[in-house]
């Protein structure tokens, strides 16, 4: 079999899976089993054995609707790739409207609560040598995870296991968060990916969506240096409740896009 005529059954399977861009999938896997060599090898070229083998279980897990990122175990955020498991959030690229707000603003030092890969925290570090930063997450994998993401990319942070602000001691300039912000009810509406193969803990409250959003309230005063912000990811349709949240705190509040132009980011200013 050779790499074009794997491609047209790979395709051709994903799409019977029900993905809609399933050519470019198809690609994405045979890339990833290849590495380096897939940008040397002809599509008439016939495909190793041991090869053919890896991109069968390959293509078994996507069809099964296993998230492309943890398959190839790689996902691309702002400027890096940082590695992904199944413990883990798969950045997503709405997520990069936060950190593109957090270089708007000054700071020397910051707070991420429930880092998972450590997209935020990694790429925000990367961008600002000599700032400081503090990682969070109550799980153990995901810290292991973004230690390691952190350590590849060459950026020096520190890694605590915490449950919110429990735990954390110290004063930041600025607070980052993408907190569960699923509600309960909305979990069976998510795609198979999102629903079947990522951590519900780092999706879902449980509850209304909200529960994380009143904690980093409630605690982000105690934890800010003088003039210092919060930056939290929120669903599209939650600006107005968790700013809010916020404004009950004390904060000066501004709710702020993503590039297609609906809500994403809450931005909590504190004196």
């Amino acid at each position: 079999m050779t790499r074009r005529e794997w491609l047209d059954l790979a395709g051709s399977r994903l799409r019977a899976a029900g993905l809609e861009d399933a050519r470019r999938e198809a690609a994405a896997i045979l890339a990833a089993a290849e590495g380096a060599r897939h940008y040397r090898a002809a599509a008439s070229e016939p495909l190793p054995d041991a090869l053919r083998a890896q991109l069968g279980a390959m293509l078994d897990s996507r069809a099964a609707r296993q998230p492309l990122s943890q398959i190839t175990g790689r996902r691309a955020f702002w400027k890096h790739e940082f590695r992904v498991t199944p413990d883990t959030l798969d950045p997503r690229p709405e997520t990069e409207a936060l950190v593109a707000a957090a270089l708007e603003l000054p700071w020397a030092s910051v707070l991420d609560l429930g880092t998972g890969t450590g997209a935020i925290l990694i790429s925000l570090l990367a961008e600002r040598p000599g700032a400081s930063g503090l990682a969070t997450d109550i799980s153990d994998k995901a810290l292991r995870v973004a230690q390691d993401n952190a350590a590849r990319i060459g950026v020096s942070a520190d890694f605590a296991r915490a449950d919110w602000f429990d735990g954390v001691t110290g004063h930041f300039d600025l607070i980052v968060s993408n907190p569960p912000y699923i509600a309960a009810c909305e979990m069976a509406a998510l795609q198979p990916e999102v629903r079947d193969w990522e951590p519900h803990l780092a999706l879902t409250d449980g509850g209304d969506g909200l529960t994380a959003y009143r904690r980093i309230a409630a605690g982000a005063a105690a934890h800010l240096r003088p003039g210092g912000h919060v930056l939290a990811e929120i669903g599209w349709q939650q600006g107005a409740e968790v700013a809010a949240i916020f404004a009950a705190e004390g904060a000066r509040v501004t709710v702020l896009p993503d590039l297609d132009g609906r809500d994403r980011v809450i931005r909590a200013s504190f004196s």
